[in-house]
């Protein structure tokens, strides 16, 4: 016996099918487009940079191209005396790269401070109020009566670097106060809190005309070296090396540079 199937059923199946081949598509589609979308997006990484107070200004600027260079990454940054941050690291603050102000901090790190290596340079000056209305014209004019003079405190870079100016000159400085950064120093002779302070040249560069700046030729033969290395244990060390390397680059050294660092 011969079934004759009408024309209305066929029409009926085909469209059926062809719902279904869509819905199949369709589904295909959107999984596809949400794996595609799942790849592209950039993981998201936190660095880690401790660094000298000395470099905030030309650090974050490094920071903000670093971020724009490296999609995902976020560059935290805290600045101090390298002493104290030293002892943050120490004491299991979260830092991947750290940036000291001498030597000698870094190498309190020891094996904590992978591969370190110098990146720039910087002098002492001494800032007074603008006009610099004490007369001060050398470093021994900074004990002159009347004076109020503050410093670094030993421990930090700026302060070892005083104190090796004093033992060239035989000079003993008598300081109102020994600050915890070069910054603090900065900042009390800007706020009128005293006469005089010894900061880096890129210190008194970057203060602009809210200071006078006075040199002595005993400042030249004490130059302070800046060394970076990442930090033993990073959370993601080729992100810290590239870091290192961003600060290390002709772009990183030419923001160094427009400061008054010298080359390394």
């Amino acid at each position: 016996m011969t079934r004759t199937v009408s024309r209305t059923s066929v029409t009926r199946v085909l469209a059926a099918l062809a719902a279904t081949g869509l819905l199949v598509i369709a589904g295909c589609s959107s999984s596809d487009d949400e794996s595609s979308s799942g790849s592209q997006a950039p993981e998201s990484t936190t660095l880690n940079v401790s660094a000298a107070a000395s470099l905030k200004k030309t650090f974050t600027a490094i920071a903000d191209r670093f971020e724009k260079d490296n999609a995902g990454v976020t560059v935290k940054l805290s600045f101090d005396g390298s002493s104290t941050l030293v002892n943050q690291i120490k004491q299991g603050a979260p830092a991947d790269v750290f940036a000291s102000a001498d030597q000698k901090n870094m190498d309190k790190l020891g094996d904590q401070a992978v591969d370190p290596k110098i990146f720039a340079t910087n002098t002492l000056v001494i800032v007074t109020a603008p006009g610099n209305p004490k007369g001060i014209n050398s470093f021994a004019d900074l004990n002159k009566p009347g004076v109020t003079t503050v410093v670094c405190q030993p421990a930090q870079p700026c302060g070892n670097a005083t104190e090796t100016v004093e033992r060239n000159t035989g000079i003993t400085l008598t300081p109102a106060s020994e600050e915890q950064s070069v910054t603090a120093v900065l900042t009390k002779v800007t706020a009128g809190q005293a006469d005089a302070g010894l900061v880096y040249v890129t210190d008194a560069k970057g203060a602009g005309d809210k200071v006078t700046t006075v040199v002595d030729p005993a400042f030249a033969a004490v130059v302070n070296e800046y060394p970076i290395a990442t930090v033993r244990g990073a959370a993601d060390e080729a992100t810290a090396k590239q870091f290192v390397d961003a600060v290390l680059s002709p772009s990183g050294q030419q923001i160094l540079a427009d400061a008054g660092f010298g080359k390394p």
